[in-house]
C-alpha cells in the first residue's frame, strides 16, 4: 500500500505527468515552471540591449549579471557589491590582501553569490582568472597618496588599461566600468588627477563601449575626508584649512555614487562609451564643508588657516622620502602634498556634462543622514548636543 501511494505521489509531482488540457488551465505565467523561466538568465552573449530584464528583483532572483569588482574591499566598492548583490547578482570579488579583507562583503548577498577570489594585479594570468566567468567589469581600484610599492601612473593608469584590455580579448565582457574623478584633467596640478586622465583615455581607446565616472568627493560613513577631519580635531582641538578652505567642491553622498554605476548596467546600452560626472546637489567650499563636520560633532570651529607654500612645505619631506628610505611611511592624513595640489583648482560638475539626472538618479542633499555617521565623535555620546547649551562650557552660560 505504501509503494502504490509513493508511485502515485511522484505521478503527481511529475510536471510530465500532467495533460496538456492541465496545463493550458494553468498557463505558465502563474505557475512553478513560471519561476523557472522567469528567472533564467536573458544576458546578451554580444553585450547589446538591456542586461537586467528579468528576475524577480530580490537578491534571491538571477539578474543574469555575473561582475568582477576590481576594488571591491574599498570604501566604494561595498556599496557597489551591496547594490549588485541585493538584485541576485553574482560578483566576483578579487583580493590581494588578508582573509579577513572581503568578509563583510559575503553578507551582502544570497549563498555563493559573492564570490571572493585571491588575485595579484601585476599577474595577467590572475586577473584572467578572475574574469573567466564575468559578463560585467567594474573597475573601482584608486589610491589618494603612492606608496613604495605602487605609484599613482601604475595603480590609475596601467592596471586600468591593463583590465581594459584584457576585458577586450575575453570577448564576453559586456559592460566595462571605470570609475574616475572629478577634475580629472591632464594640465591638472595633481598628479593624481593627471594619471585618472590618463586612465580615462587609454580605457576609451582599448574599450570604446566603457562607461566612464567621475564621482566628486566622496562622502560616507567609512569615508576619509570628514572621518579624518573629525579625528584630528579630537585629538589636537582644531582643523587646519589649507587655503583658507575657499576652493569650491561638490560633494556627493557614496550610496548615490554606486547606485549611479548599478543604474548604468541597467540602462539598454546608452550610458555606454559616455563620461558622466556625478557631484551632489550643493557646492561647498571646504570651509563650508568643515562646518558641517563641526556641527555634527557638536564643537565649536576652531581653525588654523595654512596657506599653500606652508602646507606643501608641511608635506614634502614624505615625498621626498618615499622612495629614498628602506621602510614604508606613515600614510598623510591632511597633509598630502597631491591633494593639496589638487585644492588649488575647484572640482565641481562642468556645465554640459551628463549627471545623475541623466541615469534617472536624484542625489542625497548631505546635511541630515548622509553625515550622521559622525555622530560617533561627540564627547558626550551620541545623543550629545541636541542644544546650543549643551555645546557650551559651563562657564559660559
Amino acid at each position: 500500500m505504501e509503494a502504490c501511494l509513493r508511485r502515485s505521489g511522484k505521478r503527481l509531482l511529475n510536471p510530465s505527468s500532467l495533460s496538456s488540457s492541465s496545463r493550458s488551465t494553468y498557463p505558465l505565467s502563474s505557475g512553478y515552471w513560471a519561476d523557472s523561466i522567469r528567472n533564467v538568465s536573458t544576458v546578451s552573449i554580444k553585450g547589446a540591449g538591456n542586461i537586467v530584464r528579468k528576475g524577480t528583483g530580490g537578491r534571491s532572483s538571477v539578474s543574469g549579471i555575473v561582475a568582477t569588482v576590481f576594488g571591491a574591499t574599498g570604501f566604494l566598492g561595498r556599496y557597489v557589491v551591496q547594490q549588485l548583490a541585493k538584485m541576485g547578482s553574482q560578483v566576483l570579488v578579487p583580493f590581494r590582501g588578508s582573509e579577513d579583507s572581503h568578509r563583510h562583503l559575503k553578507l551582502m548577498g544570497d549563498l555563493g553569490q559573492i564570490v571572493p577570489m585571491k588575485y595579484n594585479p601585476r599577474d595577467e594570468k590572475s586577473i584572467k582568472a578572475v574574469m573567466a566567468k564575468a559578463n560585467i567589469v567594474l573597475n573601482l581600484i584608486g589610491r589618494e597618496y603612492e606608496t613604495r610599492n605602487y605609484s599613482f601612473e601604475e595603480v590609475h593608469h596601467s592596471m586600468a588599461e591593463h583590465l581594459a584590455v584584457i576585458a577586450k580579448e575575453h570577448g564576453g565582457i559586456m559592460r566595462f566600468i571605470q570609475v574616475s574623478c572629478l577634475g580629472a584633467s591632464a594640465s591638472s596640478p595633481s598628479r593624481m588627477l593627471r594619471t585618472k586622465a590618463a586612465s580615462e583615455e587609454s580605457v576609451l581607446r582599448v574599450f570604446p563601449e566603457a562607461t566612464i565616472m567621475r564621482p566628486g568627493t566622496v562622502i560616507g560613513t567609512e569615508d576619509r575626508v570628514l572621518n579624518r577631519w573629525a579625528q584630528f580635531v579630537k585629538k589636537w582641538g582644531f582643523l587646519p584649512l589649507i587655503g583658507d578652505g575657499s576652493t569650491k567642491i561638490q560633494p556627493v553622498y557614496v550610496v548615490d555614487v554606486a547606485g549611479a554605476i548599478v543604474a548604468s548596467l541597467k540602462d539598454d546600452g546608452s550610458s555606454m562609451g559616455k563620461v558622466y560626472e556625478l557631484g551632489g546637489p550643493e557646492i561647498f567650499t571646504v570651509h563650508e564643508l568643515a562646518e558641517l563636520m563641526f556641527d555634527m560633532i557638536r564643537e565649536w570651529p576652531r581653525y588654523v588657516n595654512v596657506p599653500f607654500p606652508i602646507a606643501k612645505a608641511i608635506a614634502s619631506p614624505r615625498e621626498f622620502l618615499l622612495n629614498k628610505v628602506p621602510f614604508p611611511l606613515p600614510t598623510p592624513a591632511i597633509f598630502n602634498l597631491d591633494h593639496i595640489n589638487a585644492l588649488t583648482m575647484d572640482a565641481v560638475v562642468s556645465e554640459n556634462a551628463l549627471t545623475f539626472n541623466n541615469l534617472g538618479i536624484v542625489p542625497h542633499k548631505l546635511k541630515g543622514y548622509p553625515v550622521e555617521f559622525l555622530s560617533c565623535y561627540r564627547k558626550g555620546g551620541p545623543s550629545f548636543g541636541a542644544t546650543v547649551s549643551e555645546k557650551m562650557n559651563s562657564s559660559d552660560i
